[in-house]
């Protein structure tokens, strides 16, 4: 059977799903979503963010980061406090109990890729990033 783009595309969008999904799931059963942890790796690596650069770093609209802002903060994983450059604004962080969250969540994310990637031999797992790379590459000009 000829490999056709839109068969191999849809079977990548599937099997992107599943890793998705699969990654979501082991990385909650730690402590916290594949989207929380997002959100909290990137106040752990830039410091404490007015939420509106916290959404564009996400490429998020500002609205659909509030709930979730107002979640770690209920759980105590975040912190806001006012922006001293602009009463009027709050800064987020990450609390020293997000960073120990998202240290355990990122763990089990690693665990979870490294028995999937990992059951590639080191020859299809260069193949394969060098695939995606062309894809992503492709992307860029469409």
């Amino acid at each position: 059977m000829t490999a056709e783009p839109e068969r191999v595309g849809l079977h990548y969008l599937a099997v992107a799903y599943q890793v998705r999904k699969a990654l979501d799931g082991h990385m909650a059963a730690s402590g916290l979503s594949l989207a929380r942890t997002k959100m909290l790796d990137i106040l752990a690596a830039q410091g404490p963010l007015r939420q509106a650069a916290l959404a564009e770093e996400l490429g998020l609209a500002q609205r659909s980061v509030t709930q979730a802002v107002e979640s770690l903060a209920r759980d105590g994983l975040i912190e806001r406090a006012p922006d001293p450059d602009d009463g009027r604004a709050k800064l987020v962080a990450i609390t020293p109990s997000g960073a120990e969250a998202l240290a355990a969540s990122s763990a089990a994310g690693a665990h979870m890729l490294q028995q999937v990637f990992g059951s590639l031999t080191a020859q299809q797992l260069a193949a394969l990033d060098t695939l995606l790379e062309v894809v992503d590459g492709a992307l860029d000009q469409t």
